[in-house]
C-alpha cells in the first residue's frame, strides 16, 4: 500500500477537503498532507478554518473566502491561481463541501476552466447517521433522498413537507438548533412515520434517538438540552399498504411451498418489506405451525 507521502499530488488542481463535523480525530491522513502542501487554502470561514488548522499544527498565510455569498468571484481568484501551477484546497466549516455547504460552484466553474478536481472523502453527517439508523431497506430496496434544510418560512416548510410526505424511500434532513422546535411541529403531519434524530454527532454529548414524527415535539420538550447543537435527521421509509396488510400472506403461501430463506427472499422481493422483519415474522409463523 503506498503511503501518503509517497502518493502523487498534481498541480493545477483543486483540492475538495472533508474536515470533522465535530470530533477533531476524524480528519484523514491525506487531508492532513494536502493541507499542509497546497499553496492556498479556500474555506467558507477563515476565522473559523484558522484555529481548525492550528489544532494540526498546520499554518497557511494565503486563506481565501470562498462562501455562498462570494463563490462565483472568489472562483475565478481560485482559477487563477491553478492556472499560475499551484495546488488549491477548499474546505467548508464542517464535513464534506459542496453537499449542503458551500462549493458546488466552485468545483463547476474550475472543472469548467479545464482544471482538475480531485476530492478527499471524510466526514459526513449524512452518512454517519444513515450508518446508525438500522435502515435496511436502503440496501436492497429504493435507497435515500438526500434533502437537506427545509425552507425557513412557514407555509414554504409545511408545502415542502407535504411533498415528502408521498415519498416512500429515507429521506435526510438537516437542521440547525434555533428552527429545531419549528421543524418537529411540522413534521408532527407524518404521524407514526418513524424519524431517526441524530444531535450534536461525533461530539462529546452526541445523541442519536428514533421515534415517532407525531412525538417528535414532545420529546424536545421533555429536555431542553435536547434543542442545543447541530441537527441531521433521517426520516424513516414508510411502509406500503401491501406492506401492511399482504406480507404475512404472502409469506404463508411461500413457506407452504419453499424453504424458510427463499420465502423471506421471494416475499421481499415482493411487498418490499424489510427483510428481517419477514424473516422474524416467518420464525415465528414455523413455530405456530409446530405447535
Amino acid at each position: 500500500m503506498q503511503s501518503v507521502a509517497t502518493q502523487h499530488y498534481p498541480t493545477r488542481t483543486l483540492y475538495v477537503v472533508a474536515t470533522p463535523i465535530g470530533n477533531l480525530a476524524d480528519i484523514s491522513l491525506r487531508a492532513l498532507h494536502v493541507l499542509g502542501l497546497v499553496d492556498a487554502i479556500a474555506c467558507e470561514d477563515t476565522r473559523h478554518t484558522q484555529p481548525l488548522l492550528r489544532n494540526y499544527g498546520i499554518h497557511s498565510d494565503a486563506l481565501l473566502a470562498v462562501h455562498e455569498h462570494n463563490e462565483a468571484q472568489a472562483a475565478e481568484q481560485v482559477i487563477a491561481r491553478l492556472q499560475r501551477g499551484e495546488r488549491v484546497a477548499f474546505v467548508s466549516d464542517a464535513g464534506t463541501p459542496a453537499v449542503s455547504d458551500p462549493g458546488a460552484r466552485l468545483v463547476a466553474l474550475v472543472r469548467a476552466a479545464g482544471l482538475r478536481v480531485i476530492p478527499l472523502p471524510g466526514a459526513s453527517s449524512v452518512t454517519t447517521l444513515l450508518s446508525a439508523a438500522g435502515l435496511t431497506q436502503i440496501s436492497h430496496d429504493s435507497g435515500f433522498q438526500f434533502v437537506g434544510f427545509l425552507p425557513n418560512k412557514t407555509m414554504e416548510r409545511d408545502a415542502a413537507i407535504l411533498k415528502l410526505q408521498a415519498l416512500p424511500h429515507a429521506l435526510v434532513l438537516l437542521e440547525a438548533p434555533h428552527r429545531i422546535e419549528a421543524l418537529a411541529k411540522a413534521l408532527g403531519v407524518l404521524g407514526t412515520r418513524p424519524i431517526t434524530i441524530g444531535r450534536e454527532l461525533t461530539k462529546q454529548f452526541e445523541a442519536i434517538d428514533t421515534l415517532s414524527c407525531a412525538q417528535f415535539t414532545q420529546w424536545l420538550s421533555a429536555d431542553s438540552n435536547r434543542t442545543r447543537g447541530e441537527f441531521a435527521l433521517v426520516l424513516h421509509p414508510h411502509e406500503t399498504p401491501q406492506q401492511s396488510s399482504d406480507a404475512e400472506r404472502i409469506l404463508k403461501l411461500l413457506l407452504a411451498e419453499l424453504p424458510l430463506k427463499t420465502a423471506v427472499k421471494l416475499a421481499a422481493d415482493i411487498t418490499k418489506a424489510p427483510r428481517n422483519e419477514l424473516y422474524e415474522m416467518a420464525l415465528a409463523l414455523k413455530k405456530s405451525d409446530n405447535a
